[in-house]
């Protein structure tokens, strides 16, 4: 059921940016399913996902990655601008591009709020779960965020999760207590 515009909640979209394997995914997922508990419409943009339907035929240069991370951003801020939390979980490599969707949203009917799903190299090629670390280090893989491509930590971001070192739980908590902050979401109910 979505709400009456009268009674609709200020959008936003929640962008996770991060190496590949630090938990985006799995964060947007558990995120979504709180959020939603709450009362509020959530859509999950994931990136792997997007790039499979969005931006097909899209490489890996620097070029095809802005576009991918801008038509994300476009769809997250139609999204938001409808009372909907838009999560994207994007690497979203570069620190402009990023910026350019943070101006894009539409401040009058939605919040911007990046999420740095912070997790060291290390950490992130130990998990390795596709294996992808393991082809770029033996240089199967061009252009690789975080091994032969950079990776641009946000200057600012409004919330720093440490997903080497943090449950999702926990910082999953940490994203919601700045949901609650910001008039968002509002406060879970004290359990008697």
């Amino acid at each position: 059921m979505y709400p009456k515009a009268q009674d609709a909640a200020k959008g936003c979209v929640l962008w996770f940016t991060g190496l590949s394997g630090a938990g985006k995914s799995t964060l947007a997922s558990r995120l979504s399913e709180m959020i939603e508990a709450r009362g509020r419409h959530v859509e999950v943009l994931d990136g792997d996902l997007v790039r499979q339907h969005l931006s097909q035929g899209l490489g890996f240069t620097k070029e095809d990655r802005d576009m991918n991370v801008r038509r994300i951003g476009f769809v997250a801020n139609l999204l938001a601008r409808s009372s909907c939390c838009a999560i994207a979980a994007a690497i979203s490599p570069y620190e402009s591009v990023r910026q350019e969707i943070r101006a894009m949203v539409d401040n009058e009917r939605a919040e911007f709020i990046e999420v740095f799903v912070n997790a060291p190299l290390s950490v992130v090629e130990e998990r390795d779960t596709k294996g992808l670390y393991r082809r770029a280090r033996a240089g199967e893989l061009k252009n690789f965020t975080g091994v032969s491509d950079p990776y641009e930590e946000p200057s600012n971001p409004e919330v720093v999760v440490h997903t080497g070192e943090e449950s999702v739980e926990e910082s999953a908590a940490k994203v919601l207590s700045f949901l609650e902050e910001r008039g968002l979401l509002a406060a879970e109910a004290a359990k008697g």
